[in-house]
């Protein structure tokens, strides 16, 4: 960073800074998702829901926040998403309910949308080519060590029952963000693309996955023979479908078919899709496990990943200098490949006697899949970036951003609908030799739809609450090795998509 220009200094900060509270946003939100479904008493389908109700909203409208970037000017618009996040921070933090902090998560989701592909779209065009790689990388470096202060600060907060300031430290960083773009930062002129913007492409795009997301999430909770949730599937593919027609017609589609001409840029968005959704899984299950099963505290569940921070932190700068040298496809296979055997090593640990056993049960995975991300991360945003040109930085920002957030809702809900499907019969089989009432059983039922998370009777004696408790925690560790088994099997689609498809001499260009 010292033989960059001033001014690419002042960009790398502002990127970094506003970029840091949507980073520590969602990591901080994971390890505070126990805290938050014992506050609120939310089931597992509310824990989905506060977290793929921003990452919906986002992932339909980060297109049109890149386009809007590349037309309007991208800081100009970079700070009213930033102004905009911050305040549904705000409404975040003040959540007196379950549906209140949805919708709240959902007006996040719009500053967002505008937030999100600014960064990178203005750090790649402010930055001269032959020092891309290695700001993207620094960048990557940065924004990975504040997202593991997100876990950390995430627990303490959650230890101290206070988990409103996982969203209340946001606007004071928004507003220092603010401050420095405005005074440093000259704006950029727009490129001014033609055409309309695609609003009912987003509007499709929204309505499609929100309700492919729900019906996947509903069917556990409905039965899978209700008609209803079918319903909101098909409804579903029929908005995607719609979605693809629009983008063919329209002239400035958020997903311009161009951009997927280059079998690069199209490699690594698939790459994307698939590594990323098994990321967002991953640490949904991670911080319940963790606090519900293995009995962590949460801070130390939020020093949990660590690993993945040093690995991030040490590694991601260098490997963007290399991709710049020789291209990035062997990092995307490479990468991928040691994320899968991280998700394989984490799916093998069962319960655990507590915190102190962390060396060699979650260590290893965690080590594993954090060489696995640093390796992938920083080739990846310059292979994405640099295959579409300086004109349209912030339109492919947008698309990969949107891939990975479409990633997290799909995902997170068909794993999560899943899950909610494995444990209560799990749990049930574990309880069925023991001596509980009718009424205690229907009690266990009712409450297993919060998984790990569940309360138990309180008539129940010691002795039968600890069984009780001990199958619960079984029947989670079951159901937790089907889902991480899933994502190292989208982490082997992502290494596939990287050697197949992202051309073996592509600099990023």
């Amino acid at each position: 960073m010292t033989t960059l220009p001033n001014s690419e200094k002042w960009l790398l900060a502002g990127t970094i800074l506003a970029a840091s509270m949507v980073f520590i946003d969602g990591s901080a939100l994971n390890v505070a998702l126990p805290v938050v479904q014992s506050d609120l008493h939310a089931t597992a389908s509310d824990l989905v829901w506060i977290v793929n109700g921003y990452l919906l909203v986002l992932a339909a409208l980060i297109p049109i926040g890149g386009a809007l970037g590349d037309r309007f000017g991208r800081r100009r618009v970079y700070m009213v998403g930033i102004g905009l996040f911050s305040a549904g921070s705000l409404l975040c933090g003040l959540a007196p309910s379950t549906d209140f902090l949805i919708a709240a998560r959902v007006f996040q989701g719009f500053g967002g949308a505008l937030l999100v592909p600014g960064s990178l779209a203005l750090l790649s065009a402010g930055t001269a080519q032959e020092r891309r790689g290695r700001a993207i990388g620094v960048w990557s470096a940065a924004t990975t060590i504040v997202t593991v202060i997100g876990p950390l600060l995430g627990g303490v907060f959650s230890d101290l029952g206070q988990w409103r300031l996982v969203f209340l430290i946001n606007p004071p960083l928004g507003l220092a963000t603010l401050v420095l773009l405005g005074t440093r930062l000259p704006a950029d002129a727009p490129s001014k693309p033609q055409g309309r913007l695609d609003v009912l492409g987003s509007l499709l795009l929204a309505a499609g996955l929100g309700a492919l997301a729900w019906g996947a999430q509903a069917a556990p909770d409905w039965g899978f023979t209700d008609p209803v949730p079918w319903t909101a599937i098909a409804l579903g593919a029929v908005g995607v479908i719609g979605f693809v027609v629009v983008e063919l017609r329209v002239s400035a589609p958020i997903l311009p078919a161009r951009l997927f001409q280059s079998p690069t840029f199209a490699g690594a968005n698939l790459l994307t899709f698939f590594l990323y959704g098994a990321l967002s899984v991953m640490a949904f299950f991670l911080s319940l496990n963790l606090v519900q099963v293995q009995g962590y505290p949460k801070t130390l569940a939020g020093m949990s990943l660590l690993p993945f921070a040093a690995c991030m932190a040490f590694l991601s700068r260098p490997m963007g200098q290399w991709a710049d040298r020789i291209g990035p496809r062997p990092f995307l296979t490479i990468g991928p490949i040691l994320v899968a055997a991280g998700f394989l090593l984490l799916a093998g640990v069962g319960t655990t006697d507590g915190w102190t056993a962390y060396l060699w049960t979650f260590f290893p995975g965690i080590l594993a899949f954090g060489l696995g991300m640093a390796v992938t991360v920083a080739p990846l945003s310059a292979a994405v970036m640099g295959s579409a040109g300086d004109e349209l930085s912030g339109t492919a920002s947008g698309v990969n951003n949107a891939v990975s957030r479409i990633a997290g809702v799909l995902c997170l809900a068909v794993l999560g609908a899943v899950a909610v499907t494995l444990f209560p019969p799990a749990w049930n089989a574990g309880t069925a030799g023991l001596n509980l009432t009718h009424d205690q059983r229907s009690f266990l039922a009712a409450e297993a739809v919060r998984l790990a998370g569940a309360d138990l009777p309180k008539d129940l004696d010691a002795g039968v609450a600890a069984q009780v408790h001990e199958a619960l925690r079984t029947a989670f560790v079951a159901t937790w090795r089907v889902v991480i088994a899933s994502c190292a099997a989208l982490s082997l689609a992502a290494a596939a998509a990287g050697w197949l498809l992202v051309r073996p001499l592509s600099r990023g260009r």
